[in-house]
């Protein structure tokens, strides 16, 4: 497993985009489109401005007009595995069996982190998502790196109102932060969703700490956002993540779905890498809190704080290709054929009324 890190660590280095193909500027706001799929068309049409009518569609009888309740679920489906179309469709058939079982009233976005050009394709041709989402992105454009990078789902009975990115300076992995704007037919001010994938390793000076500052400057942007929400993979490895919410006026959707507590006792309860990871790092790094939400704002209150994705594998049942990919998980010496080394979160917010018709 220290080789197949080492590897991605030098391919991540030499697929760095040159600076022809990267035309925004460092943590400033960079506008992208956002993809809604045409089923006349048969294709993902991008889009920088909400559509013509109030809203894009409605689905399974819900109504727009009737939106309560958001659920934002994060997970980082790691990108050095192999057999990657078939984690990736295994995770993406978990969450629409998670999303699908959310009350008519609960709207639902999804970030996703360490996605690979690979993957995109893999969610654009999901029924489900084509259905029931806008994509953020369809290929690695606005990327800062053709190895991997974020992107978001946002349900369709969402007005989408703007997409964009704030490329960090202070990284060295190329790293981001990704943001949609989203009202209902009763918000007056927008909410704010965001998708980080914090800079991964021990660096000196630190970079998360940068990072989350960055992005926090576009969360506390009250005069237009009723409420404001970063989640992600934040790498939290170091003594000083514990703190990067409060240090930057955000509140840590964990700790207050505990009574808004401080870190403390084993961390199992709320560690989200590790109990999947292989047995080698495992031993040597332990269960870490990593993946992490963030939020601030006075238009959505926090109703439930849970962890997805535990024992989600691979099935190795009926094609013998499904088997093969199975073994080839196995081989590498994990307990079970798991999609991805990280649990992911699930993090509901209630619609405060003043953020309502």
């Amino acid at each position: 497993m220290d080789e197949l890190m080492q590897k991605a660590i030098r391919q991540s280095v030499i697929l760095k985009k040159p600076p022809v193909l990267t035309p925004w500027k460092p943590d400033e706001l960079w506008p992208q489109a956002w993809y809604l799929w045409d089923s006349d068309a048969e294709i993902w049409q991008p889009t920088f401005e909400p559509p013509a009518s109030d809203f894009a569609i409605t689905y399974a009888e819900g109504s727009p007009s009737g939106i309560a309740a958001i659920s934002l679920y994060s997970w980082n489906i790691d990108f050095m595995l192999p057999c990657a179309e078939a984690r990736m469709s295994a995770a993406l058939s978990h969450l629409d069996r998670l999303t699908g079982q959310l009350p008519q009233t609960t709207a639902v976005i999804i970030n996703l982190q360490e996605v690979t050009p690979s993957d995109l394709i893999t969610i654009s041709q999901q029924t489900w998502v084509r259905k029931r989402f806008y994509m953020a992105d369809v290929d690695s454009s606005t990327w800062g790196s053709l190895m991997y990078g974020t992107t978001m789902l946002v349900d369709r009975r969402l007005r989408l109102q703007s997409c964009f990115r704030v490329h960090y300076s202070a990284t060295q992995m190329e790293r981001d932060a990704l943001f949609v704007d989203v009202t209902t037919p009763s918000s007056i001010k927008a909410l704010r969703f965001g998708n980080s994938h914090l800079e991964s390793m021990v660096s000196d000076p630190p970079l998360r700490p940068t990072q989350v500052r960055t992005a926090a400057k576009y969360l506390h942007e009250d005069w237009l956002l009723a409420g404001a929400v970063l989640a992600g993979d934040f790498n939290a490895i170091q003594p000083f993540d514990a703190s990067l919410h409060s240090d930057n006026n955000l509140k840590d959707a964990y700790l207050e779905s505990r009574g808004g507590g401080r870190e403390g006792g084993s961390g199992e309860e709320g560690a989200t890498w590790g109990q999947q990871a292989h047995p080698v790092p495992r031993e040597r790094f332990g269960l870490s809190r990593m993946d992490k939400a963030y939020y601030c704002g006075g238009g959505i209150k926090l109703q439930g704080f849970e962890k997805i994705g535990a024992d989600v594998v691979v099935d190795g049942e009926g094609k013998k290709e499904q088997k093969e990919q199975k073994e080839r998980l196995l081989a590498l010496g994990f307990e079970k054929a798991w999609v991805t080394d990280h649990l992911g979160i699930k993090v509901t917010f209630g619609l405060v009324q003043d953020a309502r018709l």
